[in-house]
């Protein structure tokens, strides 16, 4: 699997000298359990204080219904992070993993309540499918937790296969997807 690098944008490795690429990447994260806010704030801070990232802009805080989850799960609070980063993209979804961890994530069923998510929706225009990585997010099209804050800060964002997001968001339900003005991740 080979990365490829968003034309014209690079960035010097002062450890080897070597030049590394500059992507443009979305993750998007979200917490149905415990203090959903906190570890929003908590992922948005493990983010920013990762080598080789760069918050370029983060969404307001959206309530939404779960998706695919055990009946009697709670609403999530959802968030759109977007970044430039020099680390490969399995080096990022290492470090995603690895803050799920830190806010006590388990891994039981699948659409069970989580403390903390954060998925990888799209790295560059990589189009990429391996063990552990599908990029494209395989379902992010089809999520409206994941597009209403993507557009709101990324109004020419774009999912390689799919489309833009600006058109990708007519086809899906977002009507249980609702702002909450009254709370806010802070950089």
């Amino acid at each position: 699997m080979t990365e490829a690098p968003t034309p014209y944008v690079l960035d010097a490795d002062t450890m080897t000298g070597g030049m590394r690429p500059i992507r443009q990447a979305v993750l998007a994260i979200g917490s149905n359990l415990g203090d959903r806010i906190d570890k929003l704030q908590g992922a948005v801070s493990a983010l920013e204080d990762t080598p080789e990232v760069t918050i370029v802009a983060i969404s307001s805080v959206y309530e939404t219904e779960p998706v695919g989850s055990p009946d009697g799960s709670g609403k999530f609070l959802n968030a759109v992070v977007l970044i430039d980063t020099t680390l490969t993209v399995h080096t990022l979804l290492d470090r995603a993993l690895a803050i799920e961890d830190a806010f006590g994530r388990e891994r039981s069923e699948p659409g069970a309540p989580r403390t903390l998510d954060v998925d990888v929706i799209v790295v560059g225009n990589r189009v990429a499918e391996d063990e552990q990585l599908v990029l494209p997010h395989p379902r992010a099209h089809e999520r409206g937790f994941v597009l209403v804050p993507w557009l709101e800060i990324d109004p020419e964002g774009e999912i390689p296969g799919k489309g833009f997001v600006a058109d990708l968001i007519g086809d899906v339900d977002v009507s249980g997807v609702v702002k909450r003005e009254d709370l806010e991740i802070i950089l």
